[in-house]
């Protein structure tokens, strides 16, 4: 459909859908506003939105209330509310980044709207929270695709820490046109910078703004520089006295582009002029009028020290409703934004302090472990009083970080042997698993391990067993060290992913842990790490504080030794990792299950 179309009757797109029984339609927030303002109820009269599985809301910010408000106005038309999707894309990386699951209603987050100003942590609201910040997720990256958040120094954050959203992939581009300055300024590190704000929960992207001062509008980018320019020549208005900034307008679910211009007039008919001339030259630019313009007094609008516009102090200044105040007001007013800036600044450097110190510090803990438990583990003749001084270590290591554990379920471990199967998230597993299970435990570990010279003989000493990499029982001299294992009152510790990335969700499992359980008749106990890829993700080796916790379910017996029956154990007991994990369904996405790679 033409644009043009839509927007003199917004009906037509919704007419569209149901003849044609549509099923995937995409549009920018503004759309959805349009379609809730604009259409009359007798011209929607026999309109019906069954069809429609997927209803993509992008390409500019996008506002809990308008998707509460278009599902409530056309529910009664058949749209189902599980069919909109609010998703995440920009035109470096082909358009997509991240998309929710099909047929999940919009994940919203409600978080302390003060906190996140103040620390750049989404920290969940209270309850009774009366002005909570509202946030809909854009949903998880595509295969193949992969985000993270980064601080002002381009170091990773941890979860629901606010910062740069970087990203890449196989859609991503190579670079700018015939501009390597401005290539060269879009990589960091292999990662491109997507110029947003943004932070991570549970493996979803949230999008908090825009690290410049873009509007996004009716589905456009407007950069404020190009009218401000054009806006300023006009005579009358102060040269370098020109702001356009977006406001967020909750009616209408889109920006508001508003121009403060500064100017010494005081003749009506004047001031009458110009108001109406910046909105012509910058309906040309834009191809729509801009929706506000605000006359003020020299000297209103915010300038650095260097002459560079403010506009988000501009825009703050505008939402108090203080641009029509008497200068000298205003002046102070500028002191104390100038002051809040200098206080946010400081906060930040010592936020940053704090976090380049925890990491110092956390590796300070780990060497200081690491020379005695390597040490034990070669030099004491039994395996228990190997394992004994490991947990020990361990269990000292992680309050000496300031690492709080949390464990549930774990008496429901047998008394007896059982096979374990945790999620993998970090190497930090390990260490959270050293210390809080009761008994020595037998890991099953990838044979890459085995060569290296340091961690070879030192996992070899603690029993572990090394095998085929994401597939345990890859041989029958596996199998048969792991059952014997089993035999000797010893719990098989299997991470049946195989391997871990930086990106959160759980992955496929694989078959071996399985197979052992099954030809060993041993119950096999699901359980699931939460915290520790924050605290040290895949790719990065500076550590984050952050919370850890294990939860253990109920065992789960094998139902048989067949290929089908291991199948059914599989995803019984990945279903009970993932309702625990905390993190998102890669539904083995990121790579195939063995039994697929082999057909």
């Amino acid at each position: 459909m033409s644009p043009l179309s839509f927007l003199r009757g917004p009906e037509s797109w919704l007419w569209a859908i149901h003849r044609y029984r549509g099923t995937i339609s995409a549009a920018p927030n503004f759309a959805y506003a349009l379609c809730v303002d604009k259409i009359r109820n007798e011209d929607i009269q026999g309109l019906e939105l069954r069809s429609l599985r997927v209803m993509v809301d992008g390409a500019e910010p996008i506002s809990v209330q308008t998707i509460r408000r278009f599902t409530a106005r056309f529910e009664r038309f058949g749209f189902r509310p599980d069919a909109m999707a609010p998703a995440y894309g920009l035109a470096e990386n082909t358009v997509a980044l991240t998309f929710p699951p099909v047929a999940r209603v919009p994940l919203v987050d409600r978080i302390d709207r003060d906190f996140l100003s103040k620390t750049g942590i989404a920290q969940p609201a209270r309850p009774d929270d009366p002005k909570p910040l509202e946030i809909v997720s854009c949903g998880q990256p595509l295969p193949g695709d992969d985000v993270r958040i980064v601080d002002a120094i381009g170091r990773e954050l941890g979860e629901r820490h606010e910062g740069r959203l970087e990203f890449r992939g196989p859609s991503a581009t190579s670079g700018y046109f015939r501009n390597e300055a401005k290539t060269r300024e879009l990589f960091h590190d292999g990662w491109l910078d997507s110029g947003d704000q943004a932070y991570i929960a549970g493996g979803e992207v949230f999008l908090t703004g825009r690290v410049k001062d873009i509007i996004i509008r009716a589905g456009r980018h407007i950069h404020p520089q190009e009218i401000e320019q054009v806006v300023a020549e006009i005579p009358g208005i102060i040269r370098n006295g020109v702001a356009l900034f977006g406001v967020a307008d909750a009616t209408s679910g889109t920006e508001r582009s508003v121009i403060l211009i500064e100017t010494a007039e005081s003749n009506s008919s004047r001031r009458a002029e110009l108001q109406r001339r910046p909105r012509e030259v910058a309906t040309d630019i834009l191809g729509a009028p801009p929706d506000e313009v605000v006359l003020v007094p020299p000297q209103t609008v915010p300038k650095t020290a260097s002459g560079k516009i403010r506009r988000s102090a501009a825009k703050e200044i505008y939402q108090s409703g203080r641009v029509f105040g008497r200068q000298p007001k205003l002046r102070w007013q500028f002191v104390r934004l100038a002051l809040a800036g200098i206080a946010s600044q400081i906060g930040q450097a010592v936020r940053e302090a704090a976090s380049v110190a925890y990491a110092g510090w956390w590796w300070t803990v780990i060497a200081s472990i690491a020379a005695p438990a390597w040490l034990a583990v070669m030099l004491l003749p039994r395996l228990s009083w190997r394992w004994a001084a490991v947990r020990t270590l361990a269990r000292a290591a992680l309050p000496a970080m300031r690492v709080p554990v949390s464990v549930t379920g774990l008496d429901r471990l047998p008394r007896e042997n059982a096979v374990l199967a945790f999620n993998h998230s970090s190497y930090a597993d390990v260490l959270v698993l050293a210390a809080i299970l009761p008994t020595p435990p037998t890991f099953a570990a990838k044979r890459e391990f085995a060569g290296q010279w340091i961690a070879g003989p030192f996992l070899r000493r603690l029993g572990t067993v090394f095998v085929e990499r994401y597939d345990a029982a890859g041989s029958l001299a596996d199998t048969e060290a792991l059952t014997k294992r089993a035999n000797e009152h010893r719990l098989l510790v299997f991470f049946p992913e195989g391997t871990f990335t930086r990106r959160a969700g759980l992955a496929g499992f694989y078959l071996g842990a399985f197979k052992v359980a099954a030809e060993a008749g041993l119950p096999i106990v699901p359980a699931a790490i939460s915290g520790t890829r924050s605290m040290l993700r895949g790719e990065q080796w500076f550590p984050r504080w952050t919370r850890v916790s294990v939860s253990f379910a109920e065992p789960i017996y094998p139902p048989g030794p067949d290929f089908a029956s291991l199948v059914t154990l599989r995803e019984r007991v990945r279903r009970e990792v993932l309702a625990r994990c905390e993190e998102p369904d890669l539904g083995g996405l990121e790579k195939p299950f063995p039994e697929q790679r082999a057909a």
